[in-house]
């Protein structure tokens, strides 16, 4: 179904709706959303899956889209729930972050997602433990010691003093690559 015209239009429609609307949804998520609609529509009419894009309507999947977006919005911040902020680009923690990329990479024998998982989880924490103090949902969670976020980054400064390489591209790919791995485009 995904690779037809109507629903590569359907996808792209459902975008453009959507930021009419000023939502931005991954294309993924549209095109997700989109292939359950056409499927339950063909099912629940007993009908074949290309007779169902008659019941389409981009307008209208974007309405309920937003709608999903702006409520589930609303509810988190009713709750109180905390979200901490993005550590700073050069950030000593992201840098061991992207230091352990090619490590991880060599380490898995280029499992591509190993290290991806490995990747988001050590970034969450890196976010997390820089922003914990602004993070709502950490309140009183860090017990009487707390977190010395500065001692923390001196100390991985200490470990890895030359951190600001991480953050050169050339640098980093040549790192991959010399783990034997590349990340090429079919």
């Amino acid at each position: 179904m995904r690779n037809t015209k109507a629903f590569k239009e359907a996808v792209a429609q459902t975008l453009a709706e959507l930021a009419y609307r000023g939502v931005t949804l991954a294309p993924a998520t549209v095109a997700d959303t989109i292939e359950q609609q056409i499927t339950t529509v063909s099912e629940r009419l007993g009908i074949q899956v290309r007779s169902s894009w008659r019941y389409f309507d981009a307008s209208a999947t974007a309405d309920r889209l937003a709608q999903s977006v702006s409520s589930y919005e609303e509810s988190s911040s009713e709750k109180g729930v905390g979200q901490a902020p993005m550590p700073p680009i050069d950030n000593p923690e992201l840098a061991l972050v992207l230091a352990g990329v090619p490590d991880s990479l060599d380490q898995t024998g280029g499992d591509l997602y190993a290290v991806i998982i490995n990747v988001a989880v050590n970034a969450w924490m890196a976010g997390h433990i820089h922003g914990e103090d602004g993070c709502t949902g950490c309140d009183e969670s860090r017990g009487d010691v707390g977190h010395d976020w500065e001692a923390r980054m001196r100390t991985i400064t200490e470990m890895q003093p030359n951190i600001t390489k991480w953050f050169d591209r050339d640098v980093w790919t040549a790192a991959v690559n010399d783990t034997g791995y590349a990340v090429t485009r079919r």
